[in-house]
Formats: C-alpha cells, structure tokens, sequence
C-alpha cells in the first residue's frame, strides 16, 4: 500500500510564522493518524511567501515557473490537503488567494482539505466560516468539519486551559481529515491522452476530422 500523500499549504508571511507553525502542527497530527489508519504518510509543504513573485508572474503571463509548477502538481496529486492562511481584512491573505486562483479547475473536486487560519484576534476565526470554508466549497473540494484557527494566546506556555484547547482543536481536526482520506473509494488515475500536432492542425481545417 502506498504512502498516503498530504500536501500543507502556508502562506504566512513572516519568518517564523505563526501560520507555519500552526500548518506543522497539523501537519504532524494528520501524518500520525494517517500512518495509524493507512500504513504510511509523506507530508510535503508547500511556502507560499518563497513562491509569491512566481504566483504573481503566472498570473501575469500564464505561465508559471518550476518552483511553482512543482507546488501546483503536489496540491493536484495530494491525497489530502492542509491549506493555513493568516487573516488580513476579515479574510485569507491575498497571497492564499492568488495561489488557489491558479490552481488547475477541478483538481481539488471531492479532495479532503483542512483548513485553518492565524490571525491578532480571536474574532477573525469566523474567516474560516464565511471565507475560507466557502472557497474551497467552491473548489468542490471535501472539507473537514473541524476548522482550526489560532490567535496570539493560543501560543502560550503555561499549559492552561486556552492553550490546551488548541491541542484539543489540532487532534480532533487531524482525525476528520485522515478519516476522510481513509474513507475516501480508490480514484483511478487516468493520463492525459496526447494528440499529434498534425492532427490539431488537421482538425482546424474546413471538413477537418
């Protein structure tokens, strides 16, 4: 059985982030339930804030570069997804956005996705409700139920009951997500079927077949 593949996508912007911080957590919780429940898990992670000028020249020209071309075929062939965005304005990052703007149409149809968001106040949570969780509705993608965000005493160290609660979040979160993977009927990949160049031409042309 091959290793169920989980992509995490960040897009903080800071260095540390709280956002990659978050995203590794979830990351690691999703990997153990994953190898508990089907054998083995890769977790690859995509930083947007390495990839940002590319995005943007994609969006520019349509054509995106290698780094980035590489981010793009790991969320398409990803099993699962964790995407974790900072909340600026009420909403994701424009960052995060841009990125899911150029993510090939239907590639994340019925693909199970956590999300999550960091933001200064715990009020920005909603973001995950009416930003975050419709966008990826709209991607026709399968969201877990369990959305995770993280305001600033959410990092504490005292060991108190807010900063246990966000432990609490990440594991129950982690356990939907692995739980849809598991659940998930096998998909059959098929290959692009490629058509010589002289027949394009072909069928350009006036009673061209």
């Amino acid at each position: 059985m091959s290793a169920a593949r989980l992509v995490v996508v960040s897009s903080g912007l800071s260095l540390p982030s709280s956002t990659r911080l978050l995203a590794d957590r979830l990351a690691a919780a999703t990997a153990d339930r994953l190898a508990e429940s089907a054998g083995a898990a890769e977790a690859q992670v995509v930083e947007l804030r390495e990839l940002a000028v590319d995005i943007a020249h994609h969006l520019v020209t349509g054509f995106p570069a290698p780094a980035l071309r590489t981010a793009l075929d790991a969320v398409t062939r990803a099993d699962a997804l964790i995407a974790v965005t900072p909340v600026f304005s009420a909403s994701y990052s424009g960052l995060f956005k841009s990125f899911f703007d150029i993510v090939e149409r239907d590639a994340l149809a019925g693909k199970p996705v956590l999300v999550a968001a960091t933001g200064g106040t715990a009020r920005h949570s909603l973001a995950l409700e009416y930003a975050l969780r419709p966008l990826f509705a709209h991607l026709r993608a399968t969201v877990a139920p369990t959305a995770v965000f993280a305001a600033p005493e959410d990092w504490g160290t005292a060991g108190d009951g807010r900063t246990a609660a966000l432990a609490v979040r990440v594991e129950r979160a982690a356990a939907e997500l692995a739980r849809l993977v598991t659940d998930a009927p096998p998909q059959a990949r098929q290959e692009e079927e490629v058509v010589p160049f002289e027949h394009q031409l072909a069928a350009l042309r006036p009673g061209g077949d």
